[in-house]
């Protein structure tokens, strides 16, 4: 799609939670695209091998305590002491009826509902960083989908951008990134799509214009409601290589699973 769209590539890890990423996976990671063939325009994988690079997220501190200065310099951002128990026992609270909620739990989502909007704590690291999402629909064409419409205060509420132990939020980088980056076309899998309205709405409080196009195609599935995932087991390209297949193997399967 990059190709025909006249698109260079860029490679990015996204290894924002600092208690989860290590350096192996990201090794691994860049191991497997190696022998993949698979060779991005910007951040080729000897940039991320040489040290530090714009590409990896847990290097980019900066830009995205930039970007959260600025939104709470607009009064837009706030402290929130609520954990994800209590955030899902008070949706739990709001009862069946409420569509918002029925429509969270069919996408196994919790939707904050506002608890700490006006307690005026202060953005200290004990605490989660919250940006206002105000209710509005967020329009975009999905390539592979069409068109589609997104209410991010009626899917998750408020979106968190920092975690109480110092993690970035993926949703906060993510945004961040594409739009400092100049990304204008993401294509990535279906379990995302959900993500895309907010992302769209984080990049307009920033200052973002045009949202970038998107293309959210198939997952390989292990069951119809389940992904496969490494940390449940499944068989990984390091992996596949491994038990003997060849580069075209592996990306026919892919194909395959995808498009079929």
């Amino acid at each position: 799609m990059a190709r025909r769209s006249g698109a260079r590539v860029l490679l990015r890890i996204e290894d924002h939670d600092r208690e989860r990423c290590k350096p192996e996976y990201e090794a691994a990671i860049l191991d497997d695209l190696d022998w993949l063939e698979f060779a991005p325009d910007v951040f080729p994988t000897r940039a991320f091998r040489a040290g530090r690079c714009d590409g990896r997220q847990s290097d980019r501190h900066y830009i995205y305590q930039t970007a959260a200065e600025e939104l709470a310099a607009r009064g837009l951002l706030y402290g929130c002491s609520c954990s994800r128990r209590e955030i899902a026992a008070a949706q739990e609270v709001a009862g069946s009826e409420d569509p918002a909620s029925i429509q969270a739990a069919i996408n196994d989502e919790l939707r904050y509902r506002g608890t700490c909007r006006d307690r005026r704590l202060e953005l200290k690291d004990d605490v989660t960083w919250r940006l206002r999402i105000e209710p509005g629909t967020e329009t975009f064409d999905d390539l592979m989908l069409g068109p589609q419409a997104q209410d991010p205060a009626a899917q998750c509420g408020d979106v968190a951008i920092r975690d109480r132990k110092g993690n970035w939020t993926y949703q906060f980088v993510a945004a961040v990134d594409d739009f400092r980056q100049g990304v204008d076309l993401v294509v990535r899998g279906r379990d995302l799509l959900a993500s895309t309205g907010r992302q769209v709405r984080i990049a307009r409080l920033l200052g973002r214009e045009t949202p970038a196009s998107f293309a959210h195609h198939e997952l390989i599935m292990k069951s119809p409601a389940q992904k496969l995932s490494k940390s449940d087991g499944d068989t990984g390209v390091k992996d596949l290589r491994a038990a003997g297949w060849t580069r075209d193997q592996v990306l026919s399967a892919a194909l395959r699973s995808i498009y079929t």
